[in-house]
């Protein structure tokens, strides 16, 4: 029998240290050229303290915390049925190299569907100072 994992919070990861490289690396990965992800000066001009990390770059750390419930083994995921079904993101501010954060997940829904299992987690992005930086909402389908 599944065990409802709904409500389930884990321990938050981190800290994770954002660097100037691994945006610049992200940015050129997901091929966004925008010069507030690759050149300190323009971030600056536009008001920020360094380089500014595209939006869905927090999948990085986000996928660390989930980690946890991936390989919880009362969630039960054999990750070779997953399929990623949705990923969803509300940013409170950018992100920016230097900022240092943390991640926690909590599971938001636990369904059953046509033999296969929807799992969706709501994960925490915040600073040290435990401040809101974003929230990411994925939704994970477990092939029956």
């Amino acid at each position: 029998m599944t065990v409802d994992l709904t409500g389930r919070e884990y321990p938050a990861v981190g800290p994770y240290h954002v660097g100037s490289e691994d945006i610049r690396n992200f940015a050129t990965a997901v091929k966004n050229m925008h010069p507030l992800h690759h050149d300190v000066e323009a971030a600056r001009a536009a008001g920020h303290k360094d380089l500014v990390a595209p939006p869905t770059y927090l999948v990085t750390i986000a996928q660390r915390a989930e980690a946890l419930m991936v390989n919880d083994p009362e969630a039960e995921v054999d990750f070779s049925r997953v399929v990623h079904a949705d990923q969803r993101f509300t940013h409170h501010r950018a992100v920016v190299a230097g900022d240092e954060l943390f991640a926690q997940a909590t599971v938001t829904s636990a369904k059953e569907l046509a033999g296969n299992r929807l799992l969706t987690t709501a994960t925490e992005i915040t600073n040290a100072d435990r401040a809101p930086i974003a929230t990411i909402t994925s939704t994970l389908l477990i092939r029956g």
